[in-house]
């Protein structure tokens, strides 16, 4: 995402929340603070109730879990079809679509120093990747055996056609993989406390966790990856306040925080202090979408010419430059701009026209009151970053100038999902989605009818388009990589024409780190990636 080129005038400026930098103030185990190559702390704003990536993937569990427990194999800027090998070093789609193998790395051992195997991945895949995970269950939805004919060989076979395209492409997000011997006679998985206190492979082991002050994992010195961890130890600080974190980092008091946990505002004053880096790569892999969910129960709502007008009401530049300081682009539809892979650019868009916006409502016979408005809407911004919660802002303003009265209401994390994926007591919300490589994994759940209630971050706006589920459908078993794309396009194009939803930006994060702190930002995923390779400059 580029920079801002020009300062933002003061009047948009008022749109940004003030940030006041708050003097960090947990208490840290007492090992030597940084010590050269030894301690990496960081800061961290939320604490997951589960850390099982297996389960719950999502990047707030990743920042901290994928450090401990491995996938099959991690996005990279070099690999072959943009993958580095991890706990597989080598996967082959069958021409039929019906099964993908996998050569594991031998010589793993878990934390625990119990051998890793095949039956640890055919355990994860069929118990608890398909039937629990949120994003594993579309992926393998079609999962009905894993092989393990050695130690060192899984073979997944399908019970119908599954694109070698998709799994290939699932592999970072979806494929953690945990060990069959924790888990396998846990009366209910998904609650287990070892989902607390992770059990891994990776480069690093879960040592401790002090609620409200910080997590601590520490070097696994028997990894498989050669000369790897580098670091002796990571602390994760929690920092709720996201604020706090520019104030630490220039204290010196932290040494990284990603995923933007300083805030935007900040970022032009902190890249001119002495030791202190901002990066903006590292986040390809992790774009997240700034998305309008509608509630198509509402009638107002269901009538296409309302959502295409409070498309138009949108001025989506104005977002970008404002909200997130030219850290973002504009969006075209569901799909970014950088997943060429997909990426549909002709598809309908909608202008920044308010005099359009109003003449749609006047047609769909919603004439203003004495008042000045038309109706009232129930707008609830999801609480997770302060782009969110800025734009509610911003989007309430908006639908006023075209008779919109849009009532914003603000939760807490938990009762926001509640509200939205379980209640459905919106109209409409916003969203922080993420395209995770794949319009399969993540994206279409978005807009595809029949998701149970309860799921979080998918189509819970009651929207049902039959020709919109037969593409994802078919696509979702077409081996043909050129006519699974080519369904996916088709898909695109619909989805701006009907406007199940409405996407308005696309932005990747931004990591800020002390410049002691070495190898940052070096693959699509970086900040839930393994950090084997980071280091601190001695």
């Amino acid at each position: 995402m580029s920079r801002p080129t020009s300062r933002l005038s003061l009047t948009r400026r008022a749109l940004l929340q003030s940030s006041a930098v708050i003097a960090a103030t947990s208490v840290l185990p007492s090992v030597g603070f940084a010590q050269s190559g030894g301690r990496l702390v960081v800061a961290a704003d939320s604490e997951p109730k589960s850390l099982n990536p297996a389960i719950v993937a999502s990047n707030g569990v990743f920042f901290i879990s994928s450090k401990v427990v491995e996938p099959l194999a991690e996005a990279s800027f070099d690999g072959k079809d943009g993958l580095a090998p991890r706990l597989a070093t080598s996967w082959e789609g069958s021409g039929d679509g019906l099964s993908v193998t996998f050569k594991l790395r031998e010589g793993v051992t878990w934390h625990d120093g119990k051998p890793f195997t095949s039956a640890d991945v055919a355990f994860s895949a069929l118990n608890v990747w398909k039937p629990l995970q949120n994003l594993g269950r579309l992926v393998f939805a079609n999962l009905e055996a894993v092989d393990t004919p050695d130690d060192a060989t899984a073979i997944f076979r399908f019970s119908k056609p599954t694109p070698f395209q998709l799994i290939r492409n699932a592999l970072p997000a979806v494929t953690a993989v945990v060990a069959k011997h924790v888990y396998e006679n846990s009366p209910d998985i998904a609650a287990d406390p070892a989902n607390t206190a992770l059990t891994g492979t990776g480069p690093f082991k879960f040592a401790e966790h002090k609620p409200g002050e910080y997590y601590r994992l520490t070097k696994n010195e028997a990894y498989w990856g050669e000369g790897q961890p580098v670091l002796d130890e990571i602390i994760y600080r929690v920092l709720p306040d996201r604020a706090a974190a520019a104030g630490a980092l220039e204290a010196d008091e932290i040494q990284l925080a990603a995923f933007s946990q300083v805030p935007l505002a900040d970022l032009d004053r902190i890249s001119k202090v002495d030791g202190i880096k901002v990066y903006s790569t590292g986040y390809e892999g992790l774009t997240y979408q700034l998305t309008v969910e509608i509630n198509h129960r509402r009638k107002e709502l269901a009538d296409l010419k309302v959502r295409q007008a409070i498309a138009h009401a949108i001025d989506k530049d104005f977002v970008v430059k404002t909200i997130f300081l030219g850290y973002a682009r504009p969006s075209t539809g569901i799909v970014p701009h950088n997943a060429p892979e997909f990426y549909n650019a002709d598809v309908p868009t909608y202008a920044f026209d308010v005099a359009k916006a109003n003449a749609l409502l006047d047609e769909a016979g919603y004439p203003r009151g004495a008042d000045g408005n038309r109706f009232v809407l129930k707008l609830l911004p999801a609480p997770y970053f302060s782009e969110t919660k800025q734009f509610g802002d911003y989007l309430r303003q908006a639908l006023a100038a075209v008779g919109i009265d849009a009532q914003v209401v603000n939760n807490d994390p938990a009762a926001h999902i509640k509200a939205v994926y379980a209640d459905h007591d919106f109209d409409l919300a916003i969203a922080p989605t993420v395209f995770r490589g794949d319009p399969a994994i993540s994206t279409t759940i978005l807009v595809a009818s029949g998701t149970p209630a309860g799921v979080p971050f998918s189509n819970q706006g009651g929207y049902a388009n039959p020709t919109l589920d037969a593409l994802i459908a078919k696509a979702n078993e077409t081996v043909d990589v050129a006519a699974r794309t080519a369904l996916f396009n088709e898909f695109q194009q619909r989805v701006a024409e009907d406007l199940p939803l409405i996407n308005v930006a696309e932005w990747g994060f931004i990591t800020v780190a002390r410049d002691s702190v070495l190898n940052v930002s070096n693959n699509p995923r970086w900040a839930v990636s393994n950090w084997a390779d980071t280091a601190l400059e001695s």
